[in-house]
């Protein structure tokens, strides 16, 4: 039985990319996932999977490498895949040096970690041992209106704290690549969306706000443009990298659904109505006149693009939910855990941990 140890598991992504891989390998895999349960890590996420005897739950930080050195020891682990990071740009500008901390810091213990537990006496590693680094877009900075996409190849230049603690991951990443002969890959993704997404984000945002009636915010002009990747299609991605990719290769994974973030909320608006029954009385809440312009983030990039061109060509992965079905889809899944937001909403979800795993 294969061992992944998933980093940040109780996330938005990890969370996805849990139930994907439970529904894909059943009892054929074991995970450990190993948060520490920030604001974002959210354990009732995984309630449908807490009690498989092939999942365990592990609350540690990153960046104690006493306490990843000591998984690594008791556990046989085939494949790391790491989320595990603070990202949220507004965050980042306010509070930089934790995602310095968290993103960086962190990384470098996973490597040193896996590298001791993976590394044979002639400096090469055993068979079959894999570390996938989840990365972002943002690393590439941002693109002008002219149709051009990041690469692979494309130079990086990060313009906040989040997207230039993630670049210093990367590169430390490549440099285990490259000094060691690490057995890793870097994916960097366009924007997920999808269920369990921390309603910080501007998806999960608009339709919590616009059912209840309130401002729906949109920084500067609202013409940023975003790729937007259902979390499902990423969680694919993900799995396709770690068993097809060639070690040592970064591959980009996007969900060729550019839009700007005016038409994401313009296009949220409309489905709710058109979603919600006609006796439900938020229907009347939601409507454009929540719309309201603010100040625009500082160092707001313009425009973020993948071309996923490599990942399809070597692996045969792309995108396969187009946006408007991915919206509905995640719109549907908010009505059906409209107690999941209200939890995470007032902080109760925080002490799911307490409640369910203190006495375990």
């Amino acid at each position: 039985m294969r061992t992944y140890l998933v980093t940040g598991g109780a996330g938005f992504i990890g969370t996805n990319y849990i139930h994907y891989m439970f529904r894909k390998y059943g009892d054929a895999i074991r995970i450990i996932n190993v948060d520490v349960l920030t604001y974002a890590g959210n354990l009732e996420n995984l309630r449908e999977v807490e009690d498989k005897e092939n999942y365990t739950f592990v609350r540690a930080d990153i960046t104690d490498a006493e306490a990843i050195a000591k998984l690594f020891a008791e556990n046989e682990i085939d494949r790391v895949v790491h989320f595990a990071a603070e990202s949220h740009v507004d965050r980042s500008i306010r509070d930089p040096e934790v995602f310095v901390k968290t993103n960086v810091l962190g990384t470098a213990v996973m490597l040193n970690c896996a590298k001791t537990a993976w590394e044979l006496p002639d400096g090469s590693f055993m068979p079959d041992k894999k570390f996938l680094h989840v990365s972002t877009d943002e690393v590439y900075g941002s693109l002008e209106e002219d149709g051009t996409y990041f690469y692979e190849t494309t130079p990086y230049a990060p313009h906040s704290p989040y997207s230039a603690s993630k670049a210093s991951s990367d590169m430390l990443v490549k440099s285990y690549i490259d000094t060691y002969h690490f057995p890793a890959n870097i994916t960097n993704c366009s924007n997920n969306y999808g269920p369990y997404q921390f309603p910080e984000k501007l998806i999960p945002l608009v339709i919590n706000n616009a059912l209840q009636g309130k401002k729906l915010p949109v920084y500067g002009d609202g013409k940023n443009v975003r790729d937007w990747l259902y979390v499902d299609d990423h969680a694919k991605g993900i799995d396709m990298v770690q068993e097809l990719g060639r070690l040592g290769e970064t591959y980009n994974i996007g969900g060729h659904n550019e839009k700007q973030n005016i038409e994401i909320i313009n296009i949220i608006i409309d489905t709710l109505q058109e979603m919600l029954p006609a006796d439900d009385p938020r229907r009347a809440l939601v409507s454009r006149d929540l719309i309201t312009y603010v100040e625009d983030r500082k160092g707001h990039d313009r425009r973020y693009a993948i071309a996923p061109d490599k990942i399809k060509a070597e692996i045969g992965w792309e995108p396969e939910t187009k946006f408007e079905d991915g919206i509905r889809r995640t719109i549907a899944w908010f009505f059906e855990h409209e107690e999941w937001m209200k939890n995470v909403t007032s902080g109760d979800y925080q002490k799911y941990y307490e409640e369910m795993y203190q006495n375990r």
